[in-house]
């Protein structure tokens, strides 16, 4: 079903976003945490990228094995990086062959081993290029795109970062997922922001559910420019082990309560491929 479809069917629309496994034991892993988050029934489930494109193999596999085994939506990451234009129209062909209707379209994070972005010699630059060549080829095919509340880490100019989220809707992107973010005034400015700019499409608020000190820590280095208010600093720096997963579920729990409560197109849980968290949010919400 076309991602425009279900954002229609499913409001608000709440998804989850899982990545793929590397090892036998992480597969298991996750697939039990895929059978936790079936009742919920979420509305897709996207599945991302490595850096630099490092799983993307993993990436096609997992994305048509659960469109087979659990006829969820799937909307499946695709970036710049690491890909000439012939190798994304064969995913492209692929996928559509294999009833993958919705592409989350990105430029993809640099390379650890790479100081700039540099596409392939046949690549895209950036994703309005890789989402005007998706509606050009693939026209019948969902496409999402990312915004950023806290500000593009590589976009310091937030005039001109709207402009170029504007220009990926333009190109023909049918929603914004953003990326995570822990103050909801950061999600409704951007939001504002983009209303100013005319931006209409839906968009998809974000949340990762902090559950330890070592996973803000890990968050701040995944999610580059990640905000931490002071408040939740404060609770978790003062926290025991089971005390800081019981703080970070209410603090996500809280943000979930108040997006609702504005009547935000949708929620997308970053899962870490974990279902703890999730679940207690969704009960607490129910």
């Amino acid at each position: 079903m076309h991602i425009s479809k279900i954002l229609e069917n499913h409001n608000p629309a709440l998804s989850f976003e899982f990545f793929p496994p590397k090892s036998e034991e992480a597969s298991i892993s996750l697939y039990n945490t895929v059978n936790d988050l079936k009742p919920l029934k979420p509305a897709y489930v996207s599945v991302t990228y490595g850096a630099g494109g490092s799983t993307r193999e993993l990436t096609h596999e997992l994305v048509v094995k659960l469109q087979k085994e659990t006829n969820i939506p799937m909307v499946s990451h695709l970036t710049c990086v690491g890909s000439s234009k012939n190798e994304i129209k064969n995913i492209l062909e692929i996928y559509s062959k294999s009833g993958i209707e919705n592409i989350m379209a990105l430029r993809g994070d640099i390379p650890k081993c790479a100081e700039i972005f540099k596409p392939d010699s046949s690549g895209f630059s950036h994703a309005f290029e890789l989402v005007q060549f998706i509606k050009k080829e693939f026209s019948s095919m969902g496409i999402g795109v990312a915004g950023f509340p806290e500000g593009h880490p590589e976009t310091p100019n937030r005039l001109h970062e709207i402009d170029y989220l504007r220009q990926k809707v333009d190109a023909g992107a049918d929603y914004i997922c953003t990326q995570l973010f822990f103050d909801n005034r950061d999600f409704f400015d951007f939001c504002e922001r983009c209303e100013i700019a005319g931006i209409k499409v839906p968009i998809i608020a974000g949340i990762m559910p902090v559950v330890s000190k070592s996973n803000m820590t890990r968050i701040a280095e995944l999610a580059a420019g990640a905000r931490f208010p002071a408040a939740l600093l404060r609770k978790m720096n003062n926290a025991n082990k089971e005390d800081a997963e019981k703080i970070g579920i209410e603090w996500a729990f809280l943000q979930c309560r108040e997006l609702l409560e504005h009547r935000v197109s949708g929620i997308h849980f970053y899962t870490l491929n974990k279902s703890k968290a999730v679940l207690e949010i969704f009960k607490n919400l129910s």
